[in-house]
This record gives structure tokens, C-alpha cells and sequence, in this order.
């Protein structure tokens, strides 16, 4: 039985509402997240078609009138960025429709495909960026501890089909992240793009610096950005902005590093059980992107809209994660422990002395098990981060 047929996506609440006000509904996120599991589920009545197929991808791209002649309404085209042409046809018959869920798309290429979008589609869609499942989806299914979250990661088909996690990475990292890139740029040489991809988990949660990293793999700069990309293209990986408010001219302006996945990162890093994680020095870093990832996950499965930073200074002064909704600042601090530190405490309050125009809130997510609401901030739990809004 799959693990999306046992348990309520979070997002689905969100897509049924703007099924009835979209005439398009765009499903993205890394392959494997259950984008197709979750659309068929959600609207079982609708013809499914894959361009994937040559044969549907073939027909798409050389007669795409007669294609949408034939799937005119009520379809889910998966990987639909492998045709792109197909766009401006939808576009027209979306407008002569005007049938609220006509098409529902899905594409595991997010750029490519949100570029089409933009082109084509603007005003028209509703776009879902589905990620792995959350940790409120997760516990539903089986119960772990953070540290067993973090090295297992959390893709539906690992725990469907109950696959070892250095089993299931290996066959992911091979299948789709290659197949990916040999899809949208020529990577010539797999073997350093792989040496890549090891290099940027092991500076997980640290500023992406291009320089150091072209030197030690022996590439220009401009081939680790290009590549950094394809990561971002594939949602593989992301960066993290700086904050951009202006409150000193000397602040970092280096993004930071992230995955999609941390089960994958683990994988990368060859952690395997928890004593390894514990013991390692990533563990403050594998947390500080899980704990970013869940918060991600809770906003966009629910359609929350925010902006994401850090902050950090050339003095060191530096808050993990900044979260922006107009005026209000959440500043946030992820520590992998359980002890609550005044330093903690102090360097979440960094930016409330240097502002008064802003509207701040303060939480230490750890890993305890218990939240503890205190009067000046809040001691977050790593179970309770949907509690961020």
C-alpha cells in the first residue's frame, strides 16, 4: 500500500480550494515527492498522460493541436517541461474553456517549467511546490527521533516500499539527478560533477563559495555556478539569501547552502545511524537543514507565502534563518541540542537593537520534545515547526 494512500498530504486543502478557482493547477517539486501519486488521487476521474512516453511526447511536440484535441479537459500531463511548445496551445484553449481545473501539469524541472508558465500561463495557474513529506505527514506513518528523520530524509517510495536509505540514495542519486542533468545541460564529465555534488554536502548550512570550490575540483567558476543551478533546476538544492535590509554596509552577501532532502545529505556524507549522526560534525548543520526544510514544508503545503534569509555580519554576529512577511520578522535560531544557551537567547535578539521599524518575534528551534513559550521568545520544539506562520 503506498504511504500517499495511507496518509493526507497537508497540501491537499489548498488544492481543492484553488481547483475550483484556476483554470490550471501546476504540480512541482523533486522527482519522487508524490506529485503524480497525490494528483491522481485527488482527482481520480481525470486522464493521466506522461511525456515521459516517446510516444506522447512525440505526438505532444509535432501535432499538439491534434494532442489537446484528444485531451482537451479534465488531464494530468506529468513532466509537461519536456514539451514546451506545448504552453502557448494550452494557453489558448484554456482561454476559449474557462473551465475551472482544466489541465492539472506537473514537472520536476522547476525553472523550465515555471519559465513557461510565466511566458504562457501567467494569471491562469496555481502552482503547488509539493516537497517530501513534512514531519507532520511522516509521523502519521512511522514514528523515528529527529536524528532517524534526518538520515532516512523523507521520500514517500523510501518508506512504501520500506528501502534502506543507503540503497534508496545510491539508486536516486544514479536514476534521477544524472538523468537530469544529461537532460538539461551536457556535463561531460559525471565524475566531477559528482565530486560536486559530495563537495556542496559537505559544506551544508555554509556559504556557497564558487572560488574555493572551482579550485579544488579543477573547473572555472562559472562551470561550479552553471552547475549549481542544474541542482537548483532539479530541486536537488537551494540557496538562502542574505537578508538585504540595509541596517550596515558590512553584512555577508553570500548565500548559503541547502538540500531538498537531508536523508540524501546523510547519504552523501556517509552517516548511517544515528550514533554516526550524533557523533558527527554535521550534525549541527544536517538540523539547521532539516529544521529550514520542515518550515518550507509546512508554509507551501499550506500556500503560505514567505521570504527567506539569514543574516550575518563581518563581525560574526549571525541569526539562521530570517522569515519575512511584510513588516514581521521571525528570527530564528536551529540548534541541534536541547540545552537553551543565553548566548542562544542573546544572538536572537541581534537585529530588534539595530531596528525599530520592524515587528519582531524570536524562536530557538531545538530538539527537545516539549515547546516552552517564554515571554520574549519562544523555545520551538522540532516537532511543533508548523507552528510557524
Amino acid at each position: 500500500m503506498y504511504i500517499c494512500d495511507m496518509i493526507k498530504r497537508i497540501a491537499e486543502n489548498k488544492i481543492l480550494e484553488m481547483a475550483t478557482k484556476y483554470p490550471v493547477l501546476v504540480f512541482t517539486g523533486p522527482r519522487q515527492s508524490g506529485k503524480t501519486t497525490l494528483s491522481k488521487e485527488l482527482f481520480p476521474t481525470y486522464r493521466y498522460v506522461s511525456l515521459e512516453n516517446p510516444d506522447n511526447l512525440f505526438f505532444a511536440q509535432n501535432d499538439p493541436n491534434g494532442f489537446l484535441n484528444i485531451y482537451d479537459k479534465h488531464v494530468i500531463l506529468d513532466e509537461v517541461q519536456n514539451a514546451p511548445s506545448l504552453f502557448s496551445y494550452l494557453q489558448q484553449r484554456v482561454d476559449e474553456g474557462n473551465t475551472p481545473c482544466q489541465y492539472i501539469l506537473s514537472g520536476s524541472q522547476n525553472f523550465f517549467l515555471l519559465e513557461k508558465i510565466t511566458q504562457s500561463l501567467a494569471g491562469r495557474v496555481y502552482i503547488t511546490e509539493l516537497l517530501p513529506l513534512s514531519h507532520e505527514e511522516l509521523k502519521t506513518v512511522k514514528q523515528q527521533t529527529v536524528y532517524q528523520e534526518i538520515i532516512n530524509g523523507s521520500y514517500p517510495r523510501l518508506y512504501m516500499q520500506e528501502i534502506e536509505p543507503m540503497d534508496f540514495y545510491s539508486g536516486y542519486l544514479k536514476t534521477y539527478i544524472e538523468r537530469d542533468i544529461r537532460s538539461i545541460m551536457n556535463v561531460h564529465d559525471l565524475g566531477l560533477f559528482r565530486k560536486f555534488i559530495q563537495i556542496l554536502a559537505h559544506n551544508v548550512g555554509q556559504l556557497f563559495n564558487a572560488n574555493t570550490i572551482s579550485k579544488e575540483i579543477g573547473v572555472d567558476i562559472k562551470t561550479i555556478q552553471r552547475w549549481f543551478s542544474i541542482l537548483e533546476t532539479s530541486y536537488i538544492a537551494f540557496s538562502l539569501q542574505p537578508f538585504h535590509q540595509n541596517f550596515s554596509k558590512r553584512i555577508v552577501k553570500t548565500p548559503k547552502i541547502y538540500f531538498y532532502d537531508v536523508g540524501l545529505v546523510s547519504f552523501l556524507l556517509g552517516i548511517e545511524n544515528d550514533e554516526e549522526l550524533i557523533q558527527s560534525t554535521y550534525k549541527g548543520a544536517l538540523f539547521e537543514n532539516y529544521a529550514l526544510l520542515e518550515i518550507l514544508k509546512n508554509h507551501k503545503n499550506k500556500g503560505i507565502r514567505r521570504e527567506y534569509y539569514f543574516w550575518r555580519d563581518s563581525n560574526g554576529n549571525e541569526i539562521d534563518l530570517i522569515v519575512q512577511r511584510g513588516k514581521n520578522i521571525q528570527c530564528i535560531e536551529m540548534k541541534s541540542s536541547e540545552t537553551v544557551k543565553s548566548e542562544f537567547i542573546k544572538k536572537l535578539h541581534y537585529l530588534e537593537n539595530l531596528s525599530s521599524d520592524l515587528k519582531f518575534s524570536f524562536y530557538l528551534l531545538n530538539t527537545q520534545n516539549e515547546t516552552q513559550i517564554r515571554t520574549n521568545e519562544t523555545i520551538l520544539s522540532w516537532k511543533d515547526t508548523n507552528l510557524l506562520e
